[in-house]
C-alpha cells in the first residue's frame, strides 16, 4: 500500500459542496483491477482526490486512520479500503464502490481485490463494467494475476480495457521500460482477445498521468481524460427486449378477481402496450394489453425497470420463463444443454459428473457437469485440452458442457450480457461455485470435439 501527500491547492470539498453534474446518459461503470500492491486503491483515491470528490469529513477520517497506523502522510488508498480487516492488513478484500463526477461524465467505480483468493470479487465488479483499468507495476511488468484479470475481462466482454503502467516515478519515468511493459500488455491483449486495448503510464503516488499530464516524452492523455472520452457501450434499451418472469401475480380478490400479471425486471430493450410477445420456452405468443408499475399504468417500459405485464391471452407462463418480442430477429433459445466458459469461484474442486444447480435468469434447475473440454492456461494464455478426470480448482477458467433437468432460456453472452450469463450453485449449501457465459469464447485454439461422459439420470429426474 502506498502513501501520498496532499497539496493545499487540492484541499477536499466541504460536505455542503456538490460535485459537478455530468450531462444525462454519460455515466461510465468502471472497474479497477490488478495484482497485489500494484496501487489500485491508491489510484482510486487519487482520482477522487484530484477531481475534488472527497468530502471533508471523509478526508478527516482518512487522516485519522493514517495517523493511527503511524503514517507521516495521508494514505489515499484508505478511501476505498472500507473493511477494518483491509485497513489493518493494508490489502483490498471486498469490492469497494465509489461514485464521482466531472463536468463531462459521472462514474460508478469499483475497486477490486488483487489477491488470487479474492478473484471472485473482481469478477463481481467487472461483470457490469463499461471499462476496466488493469494496473501493472512498472518494476515487475505483466504478472500471472494480470494475465488472469485480462482473460476475465475478455471473457466478460468488458468493452474497453486500459492497462495502466503504475509506479513510473520509481523508475524515473524510464521510457524504455514503459515500452517493454507496453509490449507485454499488448501481446497479452492479443492472446486473450481484447479489442482496442490502451496502455498509459502514470504514478498514482504523485498524480502524474492520472489527472495531471505525464512528463514530457509521453504523448498519451492523462487517464482521466481517456476515461471521460471513452464511448459508453450501447444503451440496453437499444438491444432486443428480454424480460425474465420472476412472479405470476394472481390476487383473486373482489377488487381484482381476474387479474393476471407477469412481474419481472426488464433486462434489455423496450416494451410498448400493443407489442406481441413470445414466451420463449413454449413458443406461445400474445399481445401486451397493459404495463403496470408501482406508480400506475404505463404505455412504455424500458430496460432496468421492474414492471408487471398483462397479456391478452391466458398463456401458461411461470417463474423462470423469458419474454421476448415476436418481431425481434434474434430470439433466445430454451435448451436442456448449456455450453460455455465457466470461471470456477469456489475453494472446493469442480469435477465431471458433479451434481449442481444452474441459475439462468430467474430459473434454477438441477444439472450435471457433463464435460470439461478445455482449461485455460494463465501463463501461456492458451487453451489446453482437458482429460476425462479434469478438475476445476479455485480461479480456474474452463470450457464446459452442462446437462440440465429441464430447459433454460439463454442468449449468446457475446450479444446479450444480461441474459447470456448463468451461475453454477452447490445444491447442498447454496453457495455459488462458478460464473458462466453461454457460448462465450476466450482467446483461440480450443477444440470442442470432446466425448460425452456418463449420465446421471436419477439426479436429473429428481
Amino acid at each position: 500500500m502506498t502513501t501520498t501527500t496532499t497539496r493545499a491547492a487540492d484541499a477536499p470539498r466541504s460536505s455542503t459542496e456538490h460535485a459537478p453534474t455530468a450531462s444525462p446518459g454519460s455515466q461510465l461503470r468502471l472497474v479497477v483491477a490488478g495484482s497485489v500492491d500494484d496501487g489500485k486503491s491508491t489510484l482510486v483515491g487519487r482520482l477522487l482526490h484530484d477531481t475534488k470528490n472527497i468530502l471533508a469529513d471523509t478526508y478527516d477520517s482518512m487522516v485519522a486512520a493514517s495517523t493511527s497506523r503511524g503514517a507521516e502522510q495521508v494514505d489515499l488508498a484508505l478511501l476505498t479500503d472500507g473493511l477494518r480487516a483491509e485497513r489493518e492488513q493494508g490489502i483490498t478484500i471486498d469490492v469497494a464502490y465509489r461514485y464521482f463526477s466531472t463536468p463531462r461524465r459521472t462514474f460508478v467505480l469499483a475497486d477490486t481485490p488483487g489477491h488470487v483468493q479474492y478473484t471472485r470479487n473482481m469478477v463481481t465488479g467487472a461483470s457490469t463494467a463499461d471499462a476496466a483499468v488493469v494496473l501493472v507495476d512498472a518494476r515487475h511488468g505483466v504478472s500471472d494475476q494480470t494475465r488472469r484479470h485480462a482473460a476475465l475481462m475478455a471473457l466478460l466482454r468488458v468493452p474497453h480495457v486500459i492497462f495502466a503502467v503504475n509506479k513510473m516515478d520509481a523508475l524515473e519515468w524510464s521510457r524504455s521500460r514503459f515500452d517493454e511493459v507496453r509490449t507485454q500488455a499488448i501481446d497479452l491483449a492479443d492472446r486473450v482477445g481484447l479489442s482496442d486495448p490502451r496502455v498509459v503510464a502514470l504514478s498514482a503516488l504523485t498524480g502524474e498521468g492520472v489527472v495531471a499530464p505525464a512528463p514530457d516524452g509521453y504523448d498519451h492523455p492523462p487517464l482521466l481524460d481517456l476515461l471521460e472520452s471513452l464511448p459508453v457501450r450501447d444503451d440496453l434499451r437499444a438491444e432486443s427486449f428480454r424480460m425474465p418472469v420472476q412472479l405470476v401475480i394472481r390476487p383473486r380478490t373482489a377488487e381484482h378477481p381476474d387479474y393476471r400479471g407477469l412481474a419481472g425486471r426488464i433486462a434489455s430493450g423496450v416494451l410498448h402496450v400493443g407489442d406481441r410477445v413470445r414466451a420463449v420456452s413454449s413458443g406461445l405468443t400474445s399481445r401486451v394489453v397493459a404495463i403496470d408499475t408501482p406508480v400506475g399504468s404505463r404505455e412504455v417500459a424500458v430496460a432496468g425497470e421492474s414492471v408487471t405485464v398483462r397479456l391478452g391471452d391466458e398463456l401458461d407462463v411461470a417463474r423462470g420463463e423469458v419474454l421476448s418480442l415476436v418481431a425481434d430477429p434474434d430470439q433466445p433459445v430454451a435448451d436442456s444443454e448449456v455450453s460455455g466458459v465457466l470461471a470456477w469461484l469456489a475453494a472446493a474442486d469442480g469435477r465431471v459428473r458433479q451434481r449442481v444447480l444452474v441459475k439462468a435468469g430467474t430459473k434454477v434447475v438441477r444439472a450435471v457437469v457433463d464435460d470439461i473440454t478445455h482449461l485455460w492456461d494463465v501463463e501461456t494464455s492458451t487453451w489446453h485440452a482437458a482429460g476425462p478426470e479434469a478438475v476445476m480448482t479455485l480461479n480456474t477458467i474452463g470450457r464446459v458442457r452442462l446437462r440440465l433437468a429441464e430447459p433454460v432460456v439463454l442468449d449468446p453472452y457475446d450479444s446479450h450480457r444480461a441474459t447470456g450469463a448463468f451461475l453454477v450453485i452447490d445444491p447442498a449449501s447454496g453457495a455459488t461455485l462458478g460464473a458462466g457465459m453461454s457460448g462465450a469464447g476466450l482467446g483461440s485454439g480450443a477444440d470442442d470435439d470432446a466425448a460425452q461422459l456418463e449420465s446421471e439420470e436419477d439426479w436429473l429426474a429428481g
